[in-house]
């Protein structure tokens, strides 16, 4: 415990003291949109650098163009940001409209009806930048409001890059969930308090250690949100494990030591196994290319890992500090029946149930899960943008007001990026081909800097940011466009931006998916057959996992793309699935599904090997870990829910997700199917070939194989354990 203290003071100290800001970057090399900026950043062309929108209109209702009163507002407002640290330039709304309606519609900044006028912030380099930038733009908007005609709004690449997302709540209810299950599981305070407090404590580690890992690489904005998402659901569950454990051999009468350290030997050597597969399939994500994907997956690691640890180390201490009292302050003096049953009678009863019917609850389950799965096939891929976001944002104020005065596509330039070093000529014929694609509303007038050699200018499509049709016009442009403008010539143009860079991202995933899919699947699968010495067992687990995450690619199919029960979770408007989602779902599920796998097999196996009854077997391991798995997977499903509750669209998808495919694994899955189709292959589920065992090392994942004969209490306590009808009597 107090080596534990030392480390956490330390790497919250130094983070406090030293960490550095996280940043959102979705740059990938080989990727059009990255060589776009790649290109204006070596010519230090000032469009390299993110952008900030500050979007104006009148309180009143009234027009810019005939109210003098918010002309001058607006002119300070203009002024009061163009003053700010770090930034470049702006488009300038107030001059434009002296020289009339006509030509300040024309200029872009002022919409044609003259209601809405936007204010385009240009900054450095995102190097050059810190969250500070966010903080003093949105001081700036806060002073102007004060008396002003004006009503302000803020949006743009600033808050993408350094806002901070909104957390608090969503960890409170799933933590609030997590008390009461574990209240009514244990019936004791310090049982319940034991794998909260690890989990608070490894999240709270894991959380700020992220801060000093961006010295080594940099870590997205975004990755403690999910990494507390995870981290908080496998610290309470592998506490757990543990803690029935503990409970289970105190009841038989052993030591507290003894107990604790069995505990240990059994449920944590599972924990060990079980956190290095979701580890190493969050690692896998670096299958997909994408730094930042590469970068949140090795700080969920750490997360995961630093619980694991804390699981085997720091909870083996803290069971031995509670002794008896893990099952209330009076355990020691009650002389009634064991704490914690081993077997559960009614798990039990259902175990035979399933098994009497097995061949109905198999047809009937894999019929259900792959109806749900079935919605799958119109699954769309892409980055919801800020229209998506709740009307309680300025930023999605903001989109909804540049949509109304400008168009929709005004909220997702296109960046074009032109290397003209070689010939210059080709700027102006670029521009009306882009011009006249169906695509592009319209065409800013580019901006051409012969010293670097190169020009820039900014399309404006005629749909959303998040729009297919948008996407389309993105490839068109790369494939027919631009090829066809500069047919001839050695200049070359990238099309770059926050929505290309986007839907290039978006591209490379899936590209890879499957590739990533299948490397999980394999690694899974072989490291099953490791464990379990069956092929059959490894086989059938790998597909039952995809199943479960198959069913839960369907449900958001079917809350986000299709909107049902939208509502319910607080989405105002159906989004396309965020593209890296699929990809961060699978790793992390398929390591968790594979957490009561090892503990449901585990104890099947160790019973099969003691009597080589297939049937028993299996209804003994349901009777002895049903009650843990399921008030596991409640936990999980409570943390991963308050975050579906959350504001941001985004940590909805990944919070509902996890927690649908949760539900039916740790359910349907694991309660109903496993049994069911063990039961239907009898032994030949242990199935392993002669020549396979022979190379294979011998792993005992139960841990009990090789332990000395237990040492027992003296008294009450060993009387109730080894004997239970005598204290009865």
């Amino acid at each position: 415990m107090a080596a534990w203290l030392i480390v956490a003071v330390v790497v919250i100290a130094a983070s406090v003291s030293f960490g550095r800001e996280l940043e959102d970057s979705f740059e990938a090399p080989g990727l059009d949109s990255t060589a776009a900026l790649d290109l204006l950043t070596a010519a230090q062309s000032d469009s390299a650098g993110p952008t900030a929108q500050v979007v104006v209109t009148p309180l009143d209702g009234s027009t810019f163009f005939d109210s003098e009163a918010a002309r001058a507002a607006l002119a300070g407002v203009q002024a009061k940001v163009n003053g700010l640290p770090n930034v470049l330039g702006t488009s300038d709304p107030a001059g434009a409209m002296a020289a009339g309606p006509e030509s300040a519609a024309a200029s872009g900044s002022v919409s044609p009806d003259g209601r809405v006028a936007l204010i385009r912030v240009q900054y450095r380099l995102l190097d050059e930048l810190s969250a500070d930038d966010l903080e003093r733009l949105e001081e700036s908007a806060a002073d102007a409001r004060e008396g002003s005609p004006l009503q302000i709004e803020l949006s743009g690449d600033l808050f993408f890059a350094f806002q901070e997302p909104t957390t608090g709540m969503s960890e409170v209810i799933g933590l609030f969930a997590a008390v009461v299950i574990l209240l009514l599981a244990f019936g004791s305070l310090i049982a319940m308090g034991l794998p909260i407090g690890l989990a608070l404590f490894g999240l709270a580690l894991g959380v700020s250690s992220m801060s000093l890992v961006t010295y080594l690489i940099e870590i997205p904005s975004w990755a403690p949100q999910i990494a507390s998402m995870v981290g908080l659901g496998v610290g309470i569950d592998y506490a757990l494990f543990v803690v029935t454990r503990h409970r289970e051999f105190l009841a038989r009468g052993m030591t507290i030591e003894e107990s604790v350290g069995r505990a240990n030997a059994t449920a944590g050597q599972a924990v060990i196994f079980a956190g290095g597969t979701v580890v190493i399939a969050i690692l896998g994500l670096a299958v997909a290319g994408v730094p930042a994907m590469t970068s949140a997956g090795i700080a969920i690691s750490v997360t995961v890992l630093l619980m694991v640890v804390a699981s085997v180390t720091l909870l083996p201490a803290f069971l031995g500090l509670a002794g008896h009292r893990i099952n209330g302050w009076g355990a020691r003096r009650r002389r009634a029946r064991p704490p914690a049953a081993t077997v559960s009678a009614a798990w039990q009863r259902w175990g035979r149930h399933v098994a009497r019917h097995a061949w109905g609850y198999a047809i009937g389950v894999t019929v259900l899960l792959l109806a749900v799965t079935a919605p799958v096939l119109s699954l769309r891929l892409g980055f919801p943008d800020e229209g998506s976001l709740p009307r309680s944002r300025t930023e999605r104020r903001a989109y909804d007001l540049v949509a109304d005065g400008f168009g929709p596509g005004v909220n997702g330039p296109l960046l074009i990026a032109i290397d003209v070093s070689a010939d210059s000529s080709v700027v102006e014929p670029l521009r009306a081909a882009i011009g006249a694609d169906r695509g592009i509303a319209s065409v800013t007038e580019p901006q051409v800097n012969i010293a670097a050699g190169v020009a820039t200018m900014a399309a404006f499509p005629s749909s959303a940011p998040q729009d297919d049709a948008t996407f389309a016009t993105v490839d068109r442009l790369r494939a027919e466009v631009i090829p066809a403008a500069l047919a001839g010539s050695q200049a070359r143009a990238h099309v770059g931006g926050q929505t290309a860079t986007f839907g290039d991202i978006g591209n490379r995933v899936s590209d890879r998916l499957a590739l990533f899919m299948a490397a999980v699947i394999v690694l899974s699968f072989l490291l099953l057959t490791l464990v379990f010495r069956s092929v059959v067992v490894a086989l059938k687990a790998a597909v039952m996992n995809l199943l479960s995450i198959g069913a839960a690619y369907g449900g958001l199919v079917m809350v986000f793309q299709w909107g049902w029960g939208k509502d319910l979770i607080g989405l105002e408007s159906t989004v396309p699935v965020l593209a890296f989602i699929p990809m961060f779902m699978f790793a992390i599920l398929f390591g968790l599904s594979m957490d009561y796998e090892v503990f449901l097999l585990s104890r099947v196996r160790e019973e099969y090997l003691v009597t080589g009854d297939n049937d028993a077997s299996v209804i003994h391991g349901i009777a002895v870990t049903a009650r843990v798995i399921t008030s596991a997977a409640l936990i999980m499903i409570s943390v991963f829910v308050g975050f579906a509750l959350g504001p941001d669209p985004t940590t909805k998808m990944m919070g509902l997700g996890l927690a649908t495919a949760i539900f039916v694994d740790a359910t349907i899955v694991r309660m109903v199917l496993v049994p069911a189709t063990m039961k239907l292959m009898g032994n030949a589920n242990w199935w392993l070939p002669g020549w396979l065992d022979r190379l294979l090392p011998t792993i005992d994942i139960d841990g009990e194989a090789g332990l000395p004969e237990p040492e027992w209490e003296v008294g009450a306590t060993a009387i109730a354990g080894r004997d239970e009808e005598l204290v009865d009597a």
